[in-house]
């Protein structure tokens, strides 16, 4: 499957329509609808793998019990608004690695660089859960973390276990607590910003082609 193509059609698609996917049924007992290759949904991928993912949030701040439920059962992406306790949901695309065994580790990450749009920009603080490797026959991996203050955390999917040991088996899923959940990711962004400047310079070549091909006609005229 070519995951860069998919993931290309899907952001396309993802600016034009803004759909939200959920995930199938996770440890909040909960039901979201379950997202298909061709729906939009938080796409994260590497060369080798992709998932749908979906984050619930249990905030740490006390709130009246309909606006909490409500809360709960808001779906967020990469970009969480507030501490609390997280429930990762990632919707496995590939069902060849549903007979894999995946291992989990949900890390804090502290920004040592200037761009954090790269892992290389990163180092790990401390790890917040593992989960040993296992099965996940119903195609969704799930883990949960307690998380205490804002920042830079990533959750990584370790496909095949203890023998993940090249990063091509290690699919590392990013998120950021403390920001604005509905804003565009920054790679979006930059995405949408090629996509004008393209634009822009073939509105521009097709004025420069047709001025220049007016203007010889127009000489030829001349000379005629």
């Amino acid at each position: 499957m070519n995951y860069k193509k998919t993931l290309n059609q899907l952001l396309s698609a993802c600016l034009f329509v803004g759909l939200i996917s959920g995930c199938d049924k996770n440890q909040l007992g909960i039901q979201p609808q379950i997202p298909d290759l061709n729906s939009v949904g938080c796409l994260i991928t590497n060369d080798f793998y992709a998932v749908h993912l979906s984050v619930y949030l249990k905030s740490a701040t006390p709130k009246a019990d309909a606006a909490d439920r409500a809360a709960l059962l808001k779906p967020y992406c990469q970009e969480i608004p507030e501490p609390g306790k997280v429930f990762l949901a990632a919707d496995l695309i590939d069902r060849d690695i549903r007979k894999t065994p995946i291992g989990i580790r949900v890390v804090e990450l502290e920004l040592v660089g200037s761009d954090d749009t790269k892992p290389e920009d990163f180092k790990e603080i401390k790890t917040i859960t593992e989960v040993e490797a296992k099965e996940y026959s119903k195609g969704v991996v799930e883990a949960q973390a307690d998380i205490e203050r804002n920042g830079y955390y990533a959750m990584y999917l370790l496909i095949g276990g203890e023998a993940a040991i090249s990063d091509e088996d290690k699919l590392r899923i990013p998120f950021h607590v403390g920001g604005d959940p509905d804003a565009l990711p920054k790679k979006t962004l930059i995405l949408i910003g090629a996509g004008v400047t393209s634009v822009l310079a073939l509105l521009m070549g097709g004025v420069l082609w047709y001025r220049s091909r007016r203007k010889s006609k127009s000489s030829a005229d001349t000379e005629a």
